[in-house]
């Protein structure tokens, strides 16, 4: 027996409660499922419906009157997750006893293989590096914590010094929805990251970024956006063509990994990732790679015919 129905602000107030805590979502994902919510909920008030008793067919009519003016797959495939998220919600709280939006398609999210960096590339990005400047020791760290373990932007600027063990060689991370995983450092990344530490006790830190392993020239902890500009850069002064950013060395970390022979699943333990065809899509090889697996190991090419 479905429980009685909370207010609309009292509901939506519980259903933020629930992403953040029960679900372990990050601001940014909780805020984008309730811009969705707000689109859901303005779409019926419009047409006089209840947005916790919504049907199957009323959802197809919500989804359709959306997509007419969204064409970007990304965006159809967003506001298709909000609402499941929000009857996934209805339906575990016992505010409802079926899932409407169970059966809701819409379009499957295009996979396109990402932009990967050669290892002479990466080479010529780390040699761009100007270690006379103030932030040098500190770019070349944080580079090489990217490249060397695969961070997420968001990793590394989040990243805490006493979730470093220098000693042990490797860091505790906390990746997305708030999930840890133990990560190796690399000697070079230790190494780089050795000199900053050493660059980094002279500098003014405020009270935030005391236990913040990268923080900018005023001493507080570093943004994304900042990041992001230190590697376009960077790839400027290598002279380096591609569209590139930080995730870049992401992809190149496991790229470069599963060419050298490294399992899959050690990969995808490494990434952080839950499902095991996320790291396929980021560790694609080139057709040689996949020409010289042929040559190497179908038995048409060896001798024992």
């Amino acid at each position: 027996m479905p429980k009685a129905i909370k207010k609309d602000t009292e509901l939506i107030r519980e259903y933020h409660t629930w992403l953040r805590l029960e679900r372990g979502y990050s601001l940014h994902t909780v805020e984008g499922y309730e811009m969705d919510l707000d689109k859901l909920r303005s779409y019926a008030e419009e047409h006089g419906m209840d947005i916790v008793h919504m049907s199957f067919e009323q959802l197809e009519e919500f989804v359709f009157e959306q997509f007419k003016t969204i064409k970007s797959e990304a965006t159809q495939a967003r506001i298709l997750a909000g609402v499941h998220s929000w009857f996934r919600f209805l339906l575990y709280k016992d505010y409802i006893d079926q899932d409407p939006s169970e059966l809701l398609e819409g379009p499957r999210k295009s996979r396109h293989l990402p932009t990967v960096l050669s290892l002479e590339e990466v080479n010529r990005m780390m040699a761009a590096i100007d270690l006379s400047s103030n932030e040098g020791h500190r770019n070349r760290a944080m580079m090489e914590m990217l490249y060397g373990s695969g961070l997420r932007v968001s990793e590394l600027v989040n990243l805490q010094l006493s979730k470093i063990y220098l000693d042990e060689h490797y860091m505790l991370i906390e990746g997305k929805g708030s999930k840890q995983r133990l990560v190796p450092l690399s000697p070079v990344s230790e190494e780089w990251f050795g000199y900053w530490l050493q660059e980094r006790s002279t500098w003014p830190l405020k009270a935030e970024s005391k236990d913040i392993a990268f923080v900018n020239r005023y001493g507080r902890p570093m943004t994304r956006a900042m990041v992001f500009t230190i590697v376009r850069r960077l790839c400027e002064s290598a002279g380096i063509t591609k569209t590139v950013s930080p995730h870049t060395l992401r992809h190149s970390f496991a790229t470069h990994l599963l060419q050298n022979g490294a399992d899959l699943r050690v990969i995808q333990q490494l990434l952080g990732h839950e499902e095991l065809t996320t790291t396929e899509i980021y560790t694609h090889v080139d057709i040689q790679d996949l020409r010289k697996a042929i040559l190497q190991c179908h038995p048409a090419n060896k001798d024992n015919r």
